[in-house]
């Protein structure tokens, strides 16, 4: 009797850690799900408007990258502005030169024409946006007005530029511009003396 009392001593001991042991594990994974869930939900906290974009249809996403462009070549935001065009981009100017042809080719212009130009206004009007019926391709086009200071001195402008956009990697992204600059009228200007031909404006986006 004496002899089966400690083996049953130790089994209800066994017994009573093993329960003790369970309960650690049961509750350790409890609170290991509930760390997980809270960092899951603080984690999310910045994502709503990300989720908001993702779920909005193309054309507003595609208005939005227009937006986020001219933005950018306004105020000389080199990475906003690369975000929103291809790498093979072509670039036609609104001015007598040759397409620019890629992303390195084009920032090389804008770089060189930005650094003529304080005070950049951009207004972009009457903004007409067209998805291909495949989901991948659209074009877009829209009306802008111009100002700023170019070589110190005040210049406006006028213009109406195209664009045509593919779907990468769910996400718009511009692979050709052609912008149009409008020429306002002159009035008839005397026989003499000779007019000065008009200095040429800087190219637009």
């Amino acid at each position: 009797m004496n002899s089966t009392q400690p083996a049953a001593n130790r089994s209800a001991w066994l017994t009573r850690w093993a329960g003790i042991l369970l309960l650690l594990v049961f509750c350790l994974s409890c609170s290991s799900v509930a760390d997980a869930q809270k960092k899951k939900k603080d984690d999310s906290q910045p994502t709503p408007p990300a989720s908001v974009a993702a779920a909005a249809p193309d054309d507003t996403k595609i208005d939005f990258v227009i937006g986020e462009f001219l933005g950018a070549w306004q105020i000389g935001d080199i990475e906003k502005m690369h975000k929103t065009l291809a790498d093979d981009v072509s670039v036609v100017a609104g001015t007598w030169t040759p397409p620019a042809i890629g992303w390195t080719n084009y920032l090389a212009a804008y770089q060189a024409q930005r650094a003529r130009m304080e005070q950049v206004r951009m207004d972009r009007s009457n903004t007409l946006i067209r998805i291909a019926p495949d989901g991948l391709f659209a074009w877009a086009c829209y009306q802008w007005d111009f100002s700023a200071n170019v070589d110190g001195r005040p210049m406006a402008a006028e213009g109406q530029t195209t664009l045509v956009l593919e779907k990468r990697n769910s996400a718009w992204v511009i692979v050709h511009n052609h912008t149009s600059l409008v020429q306002a009228s002159q009035p008839s200007a005397p026989a003499s003396p000779a007019p000065q031909p008009a200095q040429p404006a800087p190219t637009k986006p």
